[in-house]
Formats: C-alpha cells, sequence, structure tokens
C-alpha cells in the first residue's frame, strides 16, 4: 500500500468515530431512528477526551493565570451559545449552557463553585436559587389578602435559559515547559455569564456569573456533547476540544496581580477602549515570554 493510500485510509477512519451523531441518518427508516447509535458504532467508538499529560512542578519555567470573557454576540462563539430554542431540535444538538446545566442535575457534574478560585463547593439547591425565581402576580396578592388559596396560573415562574447567557467567563493557566521548550495553555474553570434572575427585564442591570465549573472535572461530559460544526455538519466537534484548541475569542479581564489580582476595570475605569487595549497588552506580553526564550 502506497503512502498516500495509507494516510487516506487512517484519515477515514478518525472521521468516522465523531460523525457517529448523525452517522445513522442516512439508514433511518423512521424519524427516531436518525439519531439511534447501532452496537457495531458502540464498539467502535470508544474513544475518551485526549488526557492532558503530566507536568512536573519543577518543569514549569514560568506561569500565568488569566481571566477571559467569551462575548456570545461575536459569531465565532456562536457554536457555544446555539440551539436557544430545543423544541424542534435534535437530541444531539444543545447549547453548552444547556450541557452543563443538564449534567448539573443529574449528577455527573458535581465540581460547582461560587468564584473562580474554587474554595466554596455549591450545591444544586444553591444554583436553583440563582436561576430561578418564583413569584406572585397582583391577581395572585389579591386572593391571598382575601384568604383565598393562591391559583397556579397566578404563581409566575422565571428561570434562566440558554437565551438569557451572554458571555461566559473562563479561567486558565499559561505556562512554559522547559522540557519542550514552548508555551502553553490549560483550561481550569468556565462560567456561564448572565443577568440577574431577579432584574432580566433590566437592559442596564450588572452581569453575574451564575456558577464555576471545574474544567478538567467536566471533560467526560463535554467530549460526549458536539458543538455545531460550519463547515461540515457530519463532522460535530466536542466541547472539550473546541475549548482545549481555543476555538473562541476571548478578551482578557484579569490577571494574577501582586494587587490582590484586580481587575482591568478596577485601575481603568470609565474607558473601554483603553480596557481593551490593556487587555492586549497583556496577551502579548504572554506571547512575547515565549519568543524572549529563544532569543540570546
Amino acid at each position: 500500500m502506497s503512502l498516500k493510500r495509507l494516510i487516506f485510509v487512517a484519515l477515514g477512519l478518525l472521521m468516522t468515530v465523531p460523525a457517529f451523531a448523525q452517522g445513522n441518518i442516512l439508514n433511518a427508516k423512521t424519524p427516531d431512528e436518525m439519531f439511534e447509535v447501532t452496537e457495531e458504532q458502540k464498539a467502535k467508538d470508544n474513544d475518551k477526551p485526549l488526557p492532558y499529560g503530566y507536568v512536573e512542578k519543577r518543569d514549569v519555567l514560568w506561569a500565568k493565570n488569566t481571566w477571559e470573557v467569551i462575548d456570545l454576540d461575536e459569531r465565532v462563539n456562536f457554536p457555544l451559545y446555539y440551539p436557544i430554542d430545543t423544541v424542534n431540535m435534535g437530541s444531539d444538538r444543545r447549547s453548552l449552557f444547556d450541557v452543563l446545566v443538564k449534567n448539573i442535575k443529574n449528577g455527573k457534574i458535581d465540581a460547582i463553585y461560587r468564584d473562580s478560585y474554587f474554595t466554596e463547593k455549591i450545591q444544586l439547591e444553591d444554583l436553583s436559587a440563582a436561576m430561578v425565581k418564583i413569584d406572585t402576580s397582583d391577581e395572585g396578592y389579591d386572593q391571598f389578602n382575601a384568604g383565598e388559596p393562591i391559583s397556579d396560573y397566578n404563581i409566575e415562574r422565571t428561570e434562566i435559559t440558554s437565551y438569557d447567557i451572554n458571555a461566559y467567563h473562563v479561567r486558565g493557566y499559561w505556562y512554559i515547559d522547559k522540557r519542550q521548550g514552548e508555551l502553553k495553555y490549560r483550561l481550569l474553570g468556565i462560567a456561564p455569564v448572565s443577568g440577574d434572575v431577579n432584574f432580566l427585564d433590566d437592559a442596564s442591570a450588572a452581569d453575574i456569573e451564575l456558577f464555576w465549573v471545574w474544567f478538567p472535572g467536566a471533560r467526560e461530559v463535554l467530549h460526549n456533547a458536539k458543538a455545531f460544526n460550519r463547515k461540515n455538519t457530519s463532522l460535530p466537534i466536542s466541547f472539550d476540544h473546541l475549548l482545549n484548541s481555543r476555538r473562541f475569542n476571548a478578551t482578557i479581564y484579569q490577571e494574577d496581580n501582586v494587587q490582590g489580582d484586580r481587575k482591568v476595570k478596577e485601575y481603568i475605569s470609565d474607558n473601554a477602549m483603553m480596557q481593551l487595549l490593556e487587555s492586549n497588552r497583556i496577551k502579548e506580553n504572554i506571547r512575547n515570554i515565549e519568543q524572549d526564550l529563544w532569543n540570546y
């Protein structure tokens, strides 16, 4: 077998595994069978998240923590946001927020925290309090004041959904592996950001972080969930791959520093342009570390 043919065969085998999400669409006799996975496919689909290599502490020549915001209004970040309406959508298509919340509720993701330092773990009950608001309409208060039981239709329930997510905050760790002599990045945590559930109708209300997920503990779940690939719908990309390979655009809003890891907006206030330039300066400094490593 020639080298060229061998390469094509290897690529074909690699492409068949991720394509199982919609691989049965050509063999389905009913719509329900479109997303079914056969026993043969299950036997072949033994892929796992690509494991991180072990890094000795003494091999880390330099490191820096950074916090970034992924703005979901940017087109390149749309695979993290959509679909927001799943009524007429197949079960294989879900937004990143839906994937996180579903697996937090079923217990597959239990490493959820209140902040990006991962010091205080929170429970599902705490999560519900931040994402759900239950209120009573004016007619319900009238019933209550009259001593009558409040009707179900007078109880208003507001819940944060994928539609309300404006951004994601991510914390990452840039470091230089002196064994390999290169700059590397390790994603540590991710947090969905939305308006406060009590003020969703107020456009001027500040955004808040709903919860932080310890990313290494959620990789298995994110590997099994697929994001939309606009260039080839038969080859979806996993959220784990998408995030680890940094296939998104983000802006640094905080770095670890001597002033208690203060945010950019804390020392550059009321000037969005200068904040963006400061973010780019931090990013360029990180890139230059690797360039300077090879200068003599």
